[in-house]
């Protein structure tokens, strides 16, 4: 089986904006993100995950105002098969317990992320 060409794999990190955390808290809510996600791409696929992390991990961090355009992200690729993750806040911090911060997905095919991302704008 021949492997995926590293231009055709990334992981997109999909961060609310209407929460206005601070910048540590931002890339915290990532950063679950980006590992949340990857441990699901895993399970579903280990070549896809493992071709990801031997070529450099490429992410792109992306944008949404609020948690109703979140959550639609979230089901649309739940829908199309595409291992993602929400994450959830505790509360601990900046922001109400159970708030939906960020949505992370893949590592996965570039053109099947970008089929649902690629209207949206960058962080």
């Amino acid at each position: 089986m021949q492997g995926i060409s590293k231009d055709e794999i990334k992981q997109a990190i999909i961060i609310r904006t209407d929460l206005e955390m601070g910048k540590g808290k931002m890339v915290a809510q990532g950063a679950h993100a980006s590992i949340m996600s990857y441990l699901k791409a895993e399970q579903q696929d280990k070549r896809i995950a493992m071709e990801w992390l031997e070529s450099g991990e490429k992410k792109i961090v992306l944008k949404v105002n609020d948690e109703e355009s979140l959550l639609k992200l979230f089901r649309a690729f739940e829908f199309r098969k595409i291992p993602c993750a929400l994450v959830t806040d505790a509360g601990l911090t900046e922001i109400p317990p159970g708030s939906k911060t960020a949505l992370g997905v893949g590592p996965w095919k570039s053109n099947e992320i970008d089929f649902i991302t690629s209207k949206m704008k960058l962080l």
